[in-house]
């Protein structure tokens, strides 16, 4: 068998040109313009890479070929949003070219509920109810015997840079007190004593404040205590039934079981004996199998 002769496209005459308007039209056939008009212009958050068409919808193309006439609005939106986007200022980084979007317009609702407010502390009533305002105190005092402004707490705090004493420098030894107690030490353990007090007052004042009142934290203290009583009395190996009562111990209540009698109704004792049988060789499922696949 003899291959066919390869096919070369004939030479242009000298002069002649190519006319190539038909590939052309052709090729603009196969895509839209970038230019899109609207009756009314749309409106944009470039921000949240959103636009806004208020145009109206026509119903008639859209009853009769629902799916192309959404094709074809959410294309022509789509576009006017890249032309926004193409219009904005770029800038080159190592990532590649970026565009600065502009800031956002439109306002989003909140994701999640507000916060509840805080329930006020023991001391938040307290001075409400006592009318005592709070007022913040300066970090600094004057101090008159140097004329200078000093720390209120802290470091160098009631004393200068030249030496002077602090006001504590000498205490007292209190009377029937041991003179050979360190009062400084004592100051000190007194202190630390008076900082864990109030922190658990605080602890307790939030928990309060957590549970609604006073009132609530102790009685969920209350169930929490008789439940931890009722499983430890439950804990030995005869399930507390040869335990040691003791004086004016409520009765644990337990589950009580209910048997039915030996001799009964038989239309009762068919429909138990037929329900059993469905049960285990019906076509319902008694295990409910995604319940136990996804658990």
């Amino acid at each position: 068998m003899r291959a066919k002769p390869p096919i070369f496209p004939l030479p242009l005459v000298p002069g002649e040109k190519m006319d190539v308007s038909d590939q052309l039209e052709a090729a603009k056939s196969k895509y839209k313009p970038t230019t899109v008009e609207k009756l009314i212009p749309l409106e944009y958050d470039l921000n949240l890479l959103a636009a806004f068409d208020t145009n109206p919808i026509d119903t008639s193309r859209l009853k009769s070929d629902p799916a192309i006439y959404l094709k074809e609005h959410t294309r022509d939106g789509t576009q006017l949003l890249l032309n926004q986007i193409f219009s904005l200022p770029i800038s080159s980084t190592s990532s590649g070219v970026v565009a600065a979007l502009p800031p956002r317009t439109t306002v989003l609702p909140r994701e999640k509920s507000l916060p509840k407010p805080r329930p006020p502390t023991r001391w938040e009533r307290f001075a409400s109810a006592k009318g005592i305002q709070k007022h913040k105190k300066s970090s600094t005092v004057f101090d008159e015997r140097t004329s200078e402004w000093v720390p209120r707490w802290g470091y160098k705090a009631g004393s200068s840079n030249d030496g002077i004493l602090p006001d504590d420098w000498l205490i007292e030894v209190p009377a029937g007190a041991d003179p050979m107690e360190d009062q400084y030490a004592k100051r000190a353990s007194e202190k630390s004593e008076r900082v864990a007090k109030n922190e658990k007052r605080q602890r307790r004042n939030q928990e309060e404040a957590a549970a609604g009142g006073q009132a609530a934290v102790r009685e969920t203290r209350k169930k929490e205590l008789a439940m931890a009583i009722g499983v430890s009395k439950t804990a030995t190996a005869s399930a507390g039934k040869f335990d040691k009562k003791l004086e004016g111990e409520p009765k644990t209540k337990g589950v009580k079981r209910k048997f039915e009698p030996n001799v009964a109704d038989l239309k009762v004792e068919k429909a138990s004996a037929l329900n059993i049988l469905s049960k285990v060789v019906g076509k319902g499922d008694v295990l409910n199998v995604k319940k136990v696949m996804f658990d």
